[in-house]
Formats: C-alpha cells, sequence, structure tokens
C-alpha cells in the first residue's frame, strides 16, 4: 500500500453481504453516495438494482453477487484506481475487534469463526470479503465491525446468568448489534439537538428487519436489547426476540431438530410468522382493513419496543431524548405513534401533524416528532451506516493517529479519595480549617492532603480516605469497583465533575459530618494532555482511544480511554486500583496508543 492511498482517501467502496443479498456504495469524502448498487434474492429470484432500477439477473451467491456489482460499476466508469479503500460491513466482531481493522486472512478467520452466531451475515461477509480483495488486491480492504459500539456495555449488561466456567469457554455473552446505526444516529441526534452527547442519555430505536433498543448514555452503549446473536430483544421481520428457552426445550421435546428451530427463530418467526408476511408496510395496510392478525402484530411490536425503551431509560436513569431511525423508525408514522403513547412518564408526547409529515433524507437528517417544549424530544434521524463505514475505513487507513508517536505515556494510579467543598472542609474539620500539603501530586495545583475522612454507605465503610486538594465547588467521591461492594453503592463511570444522578455517601471527619445526596463516582480512565502532545499523538479533547499497558505475560490494552486536553494540564494516564491490579502497574509504568505502530484505535471521535 502506498503513502498515497495512506494519506489522501476521496472515495470509499462500502461493501455489505448477508446471504440473501450484497449491497454496494461508492461514498466520497463528504459521506455523499455517487453509486448505489444491490443484488437481493439470492437463492431465489434474483435482481440487480441499481440507481433503484431493477432488473432480474441469473446469479445464486454471495460471491458471483459481489463479481456482479463490480462488473456494472466498472461499466459505469467506476474502476478500482477511482477508490482508494474498501470498508466491509462486519455484523459480528465477537471478543476480538472492538474498533475497525485492516482485513487480512486473520481477521478473516476470526470472523468466519463467528458464522454460527449470526448465520446470515458473517458467512456471506467472509465470501463477499475474499471476492473484494482478490478483485481489488491494490487497495486496503477494512472490517468495520456493528458490535463494536457496544464494547462499552458494563459487565452488569453483558453477562448472562450463567455458570462462569461456561461462559468463559463457550464465549457466551451478550455482545448487541446495530452499532453503527446506533452511533451514527445518537451523534445526529445530539448535534441538531445542540448538546454534546456526553451530556446526554439517548434511546436510540433501530427498527428495521432487524431491530434493537439501545441506552446510549454520554456517548457510551450502556444497554441494548439484542445479545449474543441479533435473536434476542424486539420482534423483527422474520426473527420473534425474546422467547422463553422454555418453547425451545418445548419444541425439541416435540421432535424439532436444530436445524428445524435455526430456520425458524431465523426465517419464520416475527412479523411473517404472526401475519404470512415481514413487510411491514403491507401489515399496516392490512390493519387499517381490519385485519384482525396484522392489528394484534402491529401492538405486540409495539409493546416489545416500548418495554425496551422503558428499560433503558431505567438503566440510564432517565432519557433526553429518544431517536427512531432504521427503515420502519424512518418510515412508519403508525408505529412511532403506537410507541410513544404510552411513554408520557418520560415527558415523550408525539406531536401528530409533526409525526405525520416527517420526512428525513441525506439532505434533513433529523425531523422532530414530538411536541414543541416537551421534556424528552423524540426525533427521527436518516440512517447513514454506509456513511459511517466509509468514515471508519478512511480514518484506519489514513492514519487518524497511525502517525501518532508511539512514544510512552505516563501512568498514575488514582487510589480512592474526596474532593470537598470550603463549608465541608469546615464542617470536617472545624472551622476556620483549612487542607494541609502531604505532597503535591503529578496535575500542577493539585495536593494530596494530610486530612483523611471515613466513607459510609450502606453496606459497609472505608476508613482513611485521602483528602486531594485543592478546594472545590462540590463534593465528590471517587472509588473504585471493588470499593462499591464495600460501601453497598453503584457508582457510575464518569469525568470528574458529572456528578448529576450519582449516589452519595455519609463522610466522617474529626469534627462532623457530611451527608452528601450525590457525587459518589468511578472515575472514567482518561489522559491528560497538553494541546501540544495531542498534536503529536494526533487526537483532539474528548477522543476515545486504546491504551496498551504491561509486559512480561501482564500485558493488556484499556479501551474508551477518554483525551483530556488543557494548556495546564502533564501527560499523564489516570487508572483506578482495581485497573492497576489487573495490568500489574507499579511505580513509573507507561503504556502507548494503541496502533500506534499498526492502524487508528480511536474508538469516538465526535
Amino acid at each position: 500500500m502506498s503513502k498515497q492511498s495512506l494519506q489522501s482517501v476521496r472515495k470509499v467502496l462500502v461493501i455489505s453481504c448477508r446471504s440473501s443479498s450484497v449491497k454496494v456504495a461508492v461514498v466520497d469524502v463528504a459521506g455523499v453516495h455517487r453509486h448505489d448498487v444491490m443484488v437481493d434474492g439470492l437463492g431465489g429470484l434474483a435482481q440487480l438494482w441499481v440507481e433503484g432500477v431493477a432488473r432480474p439477473v441469473d446469479v445464486t451467491g454471495v460471491g458471483a453477487a459481489v463479481h456482479l456489482i463490480l462488473d456494472e460499476l466498472a461499466a459505469r466508469g467506476v474502476q478500482g484506481p477511482d477508490l482508494e479503500a474498501v470498508g466491509h460491513r462486519i455484523v459480528h466482531g465477537g471478543d476480538a475487534y472492538s474498533v475497525p481493522v485492516l482485513a487480512d486472512a486473520t481477521v478473516e478467520a476470526a470472523i468466519a469463526a463467528l458464522g454460527r452466531l449470526v448465520p446470515l451475515h458473517n458467512p456471506a461477509s467472509v465470501e463477499g470479503l475474499q471476492v473484494a480483495r482478490a478483485r481489488l488486491p491494490a487497495l486496503p480492504h477494512v472490517a468495520v465491525f456493528d458490535t463494536a459500539f457496544h464494547a462499552t456495555l458494563p459487565r452488569r449488561a453483558r453477562e448472562y446468568a450463567l455458570p462462569r466456567e461456561l461462559s468463559e469457554r463457550l464465549g457466551l455473552r451478550r455482545y448487541g448489534f446495530h452499532g453503527l446505526s446506533h452511533d451514527a444516529a445518537t451523534a445526529a441526534a445530539a448535534s441538531w439537538l445542540g448538546a454534546d452527547r456526553a451530556s446526554l442519555r439517548i434511546v436510540s430505536c433501530h427498527l428495521g428487519a432487524g431491530a434493537s433498543v439501545t441506552a446510549v448514555e454520554y456517548g457510551r452503549s450502556v444497554d441494548t436489547s439484542m445479545g449474543m446473536t441479533p435473536l434476542e430483544g424486539l420482534v423483527m421481520a422474520t426473527r420473534a426476540g425474546d422467547l422463553d428457552a422454555g418453547v425451545l426445550l418445548e419444541l425439541l421435546r416435540a421432535g424439532h431438530t436444530l436445524d428445524d428451530l435455526d430456520r425458524l427463530l431465523h426465517h419464520d418467526a416475527g412479523m411473517l410468522g404472526l401475519t404470512g408476511t415481514a413487510d411491514m408496510r403491507a401489515i399496516e395496510r392490512r390493519a387499517r382493513e381490519g385485519d384482525a392478525e396484522c392489528r394484534l402484530a402491529l401492538q405486540i411490536y409495539a409493546h416489545r419496543v416500548q418495554k425496551y425503551i422503558g428499560a433503558a431509560a431505567a438503566a440510564m436513569g432517565g432519557a433526553d431524548a429518544i431517536v427512531f431511525t432504521g427503515g420502519v423508525g424512518e418510515h412508519s408514522a403508525t408505529l412511532r405513534h403506537r410507541i410513544v403513547e404510552r411513554l408520557g412518564f418520560l415527558g415523550a408526547q408525539i406531536d401528530e401533524d409533526r409525526n405525520r409529515a416527517a420526512v428525513v433524507d441525506a439532505a434533513i437528517r433529523v425531523a422532530q416528532v414530538s411536541v414543541e417544549h416537551g421534556r424528552c424530544p423524540v426525533l427521527v434521524v436518516a440512517g447513514n451506516v454506509d456513511g459511517e463505514i466509509a468514515a471508519a475505513a478512511r480514518r484506519v487507513v489514513e492514519g487518524v493517529h497511525g502517525a501518532a508517536s508511539a512514544a510512552p505515556i505516563p501512568i498514575a494510579v488514582s487510589a480512592r479519595h474526596v474532593h470537598l467543598t470550603r463549608a465541608s472542609v469546615e464542617r470536617l474539620f472545624g472551622p476556620g480549617h483549612r487542607l494541609s500539603v502531604a505532597r503535591m501530586i503529578s496535575q500542577p495545583g493539585q495536593f494530596a492532603a494530610v486530612e483523611t475522612v471515613a466513607l459510609v454507605g450502606p453496606a459497609g465503610r472505608l476508613e482513611q480516605v485521602r483528602v486531594v486538594g485543592p478546594e472545590r465547588s462540590a463534593d465528590q467521591v471517587e472509588i473504585s469497583r471493588t470499593d462499591e461492594f464495600v460501601l453497598g453503592v453503584d457508582a457510575p463511570v464518569r469525568e470528574s465533575g458529572d456528578l448529576a444522578r450519582t449516589p452519595g455517601v455519609r463522610i466522617e471527619g474529626p469534627a462532623g459530618t457530611v451527608v452528601m445526596t450525590q457525587g459518589v463516582i468511578c472515575a472514567l480512565r482518561h489522559i491528560h494532555m497538553r494541546p501540544i502532545d495531542a498534536a503529536v499523538f494526533g487526537v483532539v479533547d474528548g477522543d476515545r482511544v486504546d491504551v496498551r499497558v504491561g509486559e512480561g505475560g501482564r500485558e493488556l490494552t484499556f479501551g474508551d480511554v477518554k483525551v483530556r486536553v488543557r494548556e495546564d494540564f502533564r501527560l499523564e494516564m489516570h487508572v483506578d486500583t482495581d485497573e492497576a491490579n489487573a495490568a500489574g502497574i507499579g511505580t513509573g509504568a507507561t503504556g502507548v496508543l494503541e496502533g500506534a505502530d499498526r492502524h487508528a484505535r480511536i474508538v469516538t471521535r465526535r
């Protein structure tokens, strides 16, 4: 791959394959589609769609469809030299891939190994990837994963209640899907609202042939309706979503084979099973004409989405916006109405005129369908997964920080500590008391104080907790996950100062007590940088990056590390004691940006 191709990507070929269809788009640097070509009906009556016009074609497999589409693009003047990267949508990346990567034989093998979990997608993606790499060998091929956005799921939302040995041996855990869609839709919604996504709690509803709801808290996926496979969660076109596992056991006892269940769960259930068709437009039309089965199916569909919206809001302690995207989410005013009509407790209220009139597309990405001054805006967002894939491929190939220095980043271990206001210092240590400096710490102006306090929670107490100065405008307690269990509190992962909707504890000092109603957090791991450091590493304030630490068998990569840039900072990464113990980090430890010597590893840039 030439240096020029790494630094001058202008048009990206985006390929999305599933067992029944192949979709290809040519996307320019501004995210504008220049060509859209698709083959659908594979395994039956296949059709080639070019710019919205269809004709029948004689192809039966994914590989043949990719060949046909590339030939069609070549006939329209789109040749290999006109393209500078190929982005491949990969539905399941498993544990191995939480960011886009350059695709090679190793990556192909890993994608193929996950095919048993997503049989409609990953096997087809591997076939398409192999053909595209053979046809366009001079281009970099980038695998972009739908599961990657959900890499931030906390363990409580990720793990199944199964024996640990079984889960670890077979990789039984929740991964989540539609991540590219949820990421793009919530970013567009935050921009439309004029807010930083890192300050919002958004319930994102991707409703299409596949469907899922995701709780996006401050820019991070913290819960989602799909699980280890895309079968869990909402009612979908041909998938039932949530089922009592006992139903499957009963079907097995009744003589159904594993292949029977596979067919039922992936192809014959959902709206198709309820109504005889998977076409939501036909179902809505038949419901208007009085079809009882279609009316019931729509009620079941809406009820399940309502349940998951409520669950997502509960997981975040509330919702600042609800977003609809995907084919059904964007185009069905009827279902949006049905879904939102019982969500008044969240402050969401549909404006029927806006809802019926809402049209979103590449030119108008976002439309509000709720009342003007509602507490929780309801938005419709045009999907742009192809644009997201193209942008991700561009970041990898251009090396947004692939050119970043591999210089070491010093790591500091932040033990549990307390920040206090002037009023709290006097209440805990006596009127007129001032904090005394025990030692200065790494960031300019901050110090570990001589003073310590005790923290008291519902389950227990922690003694000799250090106070860190100088005084602040709000009391704040930073603890580790281990400390959470000792105190009996559920502290969210937050940036320093982001204290809304956090638990409190009682602080005891030698002269008195302070009862906090909020302010206890687990600190989001982060890197302090000066602007000159950020320029060297190729990052900007707010980027989320991966950092590789450790050696001698204790290597570990910390994901989702936030970059904080300010002139008065000193270059340093901060982790808590649990994180340090996991990686064997001690005094003088350093880390490097993951991918500084390989490929870009910026997790998010919004």
